[in-house]
């Protein structure tokens, strides 16, 4: 796990060792462990390493036998030794025993055939110095970023945005559409990031950049269902247990301790307990939230209900697996404290409110371990988020004529009548109306062009989505959500804040339910037995239980519950945002009448508090980038 950047060309800086170090430097948080670099007059490529295999000799950049060709990799190839054998069986020379080398050697033998003979999460470069191409490549569903931008001819590519601002060439410009797109979405949507001319290598993309400055991409992989509607419940379970534990076994492949995070959920409930299997003294971590904790221990009523706190569960199945437990309750001036960090490393505005719960979890896990697995893709893979219980539901209403049902809607909307929206989505396809998990909390398209000052012109979310849908035009609507969210939820929030909040703390995030084999087992798996109408994850709960006790397979899904709405119903944290809405960068985007009039209305009982969370990230983002300038202090230790 590491980082990378390079420049082709670069005119004056290909002679300028400065420019290449400060990028490189940039992310020294990527790999506090080493660095090094390569210049050859025409390419320059830094690299920082965080080491995981081979700790004395898996230096970067790394050259073939004949030095024709350089690689810079940041993942984890979890097969690699099998591909090595088979390369040595062919005949190439390898002088390190890290899976990195095996993409160079890879790469020479079977060219970008070898992208589908990986197991793992990678985004990777490699030079070519015949030809004068590199050829660049990011895994099947986006775990590992790959960021590049072409400025004045010159090509610049690196594992974060920030290291892309340190070359003189780029110059700061703020992507409006990115804006326009991040108030429905909660997350950068688009393939362009928030800065102009920056863009993002697409999940399961590889692309050359010729000697010409012309670049070539194309999509080397498409996630495909093939439902086994033949397999008995009973197999599929035994299915789901047999990939999963596979899965996790590889992603124990280091020369360092692997650890877990282990919470309430049974996504990390259940990697943990087959991790267990392989190492009975694995660690695991939590974090919680102290209003939680309080409020489980008076047995009052905390934000959004009745909550037991996440490290209870936690520390209970711990025991219960006879494996370590460290855990860490989160106050509230830490976690406002640590916004402006967060969102730094973020690079583009996230509007997760979890993202700052991973910065903490992760923070406390790289004292103790280099690398650990997390659960995330569990959800997009074996139909886990509620909101693809909607088709179930809606299937009550089949017998109603759409246009009654949509005119119900807007009558109950305008009576303030609640079931407006489940009329409403009864009444359309998920084309229609879903284009991410932010759906109902996020802005809506109306509400975004009344926002914004100037209005509004972007496409609407749901012609962005479009094209994706039209791919899995013929399979089930709770399928076609799923493989949706493969494209924009999973890869532009979930696996983005999972990359940057670990590497943050120069930890090494390993998602062994985010695997190719993994996948291809959910893919089969047909609807029904993923979700109905009362319950999610239907068969993935099943095959938990073969490590986890029934209570935790079967938990209801919380996900991760920041106190978000109560503080914002505090006049600390009320005056707080106020005073940012209010300021000269909110009146330079936004009518700040209308951000007032969500923080007040919010204050009042009514839950404003996501969209009042995605503009407050973004004005903290923008203050960050394009103001100050500068790398906000690391919140104080507690």
């Amino acid at each position: 796990m590491c980082g990378f950047v390079g420049y082709i060309d670069g005119g004056e800086t290909q002679l300028m060792e400065p420019v290449l170090h400060a990028m490189a430097d940039r992310i020294r948080h990527r790999g506090p462990d080493d660095a090094d670099y390569y210049m050859d007059g025409e390419i320059s490529l830094g690299f920082r390493r965080l080491s995981i295999i081979d700790l004395e000799g898996g230096r970067q950049p790394i050259l073939n036998e004949d030095k024709s060709k350089v690689l810079m990799f940041n993942g984890e190839i979890y097969n690699y030794q099998s591909l090595r054998e088979d390369l040595l069986k062919a005949g190439h020379v390898f002088t390190t025993k890290t899976d990195s080398e095996v993409l160079l050697h890879g790469f020479e033998e079977y060219g970008t055939d070898l992208l589908n003979k990986l197991r793992g999460m990678f985004a990777f470069a490699i030079w070519d110095r015949d030809s004068r191409e590199l050829f660049c490549a990011r895994d099947f569903f986006g775990i590992k970023p790959f960021y590049y931008t072409q400025q004045n001819g010159r090509f610049i590519f690196a594992s974060e945005i920030k290291c892309i601002l340190e070359h003189p060439d780029y110059t700061r410009e703020l992507n409006r559409e990115a804006l326009e797109q991040y108030l429905c979405f909660q997350f950068s949507a688009l393939p362009e990031t928030f800065f102009k001319g920056i863009f993002k290598l697409a999940p399961a993309h590889c692309m050359t950049v010729h000697a010409d400055g012309s670049i070539t991409e194309r999509r080397y992989w498409r996630p495909e269902y093939n439902f086994d509607a033949q397999r008995s419940r009973q197999d599929t379970v035994e299915a789901i247990d047999e990939a999963v534990r596979d899965s996790v076994r590889y992603h124990n492949v280091a020369d360092v301790e692997v650890g877990s995070f282990l919470s309430s959920g049974i996504d990390s409930s259940y990697m943990a307990a087959c991790l267990a299997k392989e190492n009975p003294d694995i660690k695991t971590f939590t974090v919680g939230f102290d209003c939680y904790k309080n409020a489980a221990a008076n047995n009052a009523e905390g934000a959004g209900g009745m909550m037991r706190d996440e490290i209870s569960w936690a520390h209970e199945l711990a025991d219960e697996l006879h494996i370590a437990n460290t855990n860490k309750y989160i106050g509230e001036d830490e976690y406002w404290e640590s916004l402006p960090r967060v969102q730094w490393h973020m690079d583009e505005p996230s509007a997760d409110p979890s993202a700052v719960a991973l910065y903490f979890v992760d923070q406390i896990a790289a004292t103790q371990v280099k690398a650990v697995l997390s659960g995330e893709g569990a959800d997009e893979f074996f139909g886990g988020y509620r909101i693809y219980q909607t088709p179930f539901s809606n299937a009550k209403l089949s017998w109603a004529p759409k246009g009654l049902l949509r005119g119900a809607s807007g009558v109950m909307r305008k009576l303030g009548i609640r079931g407006a929206n489940y009329l409403e989505r009864a009444s359309e396809t998920p084309e229609d109306w879903y284009y991410t998990n932010a759906n109902g909390v996020a802005f809506t398209v109306e509400e975004r062009a009344q926002l914004l000052r100037g209005g509004c012109n972007a496409p609407t979310p749901q012609q962005l989505t479009a094209p994706v849908y039209a791919e899995v035009k013929d399979l089930d609507e709770t399928t076609r959500m799923q493989y949706v969210d493969l494209y924009f939820w999973l890869v532009g929030d979930i696996l983005l804040k999972t990359d940057k909040m670990s590497m943050a703390h120069s930890l090494e995030s390993r998602v062994p339910f985010l695997d190719r084999r993994v996948f291809d087992v959910s893919a089969t798996i047909p609807t029904p037995l993923k979700a109905n109408e009362t319950q999610t994850k239907l068969t993935l709960r099943e095959a938990s239980e073969r490590a986890i006790p029934k209570d935790w397979a079967q938990k209801e899904k919380l996900g991760f519950p920041v106190p978000v709405v109560n503080w914002l119903r505090q006049d600390r944290y009320y005056n707080q945002v106020k005073e940012w809405f209010t300021g000269d960068i909110a009146r330079e985007f936004f009518n700040t009448d209308e951000l007032v009039r969500l923080l007040d209305e919010h204050k009042a009982g009514a839950d404003r508090s996501r969209k009042i969370w995605i503009v407050y990230m973004f004005l903290m983002w923008y203050k960050i980038y394009f103001v100050d300038k500068t790398v906000p202090e690391k919140p104080k230790a507690r």
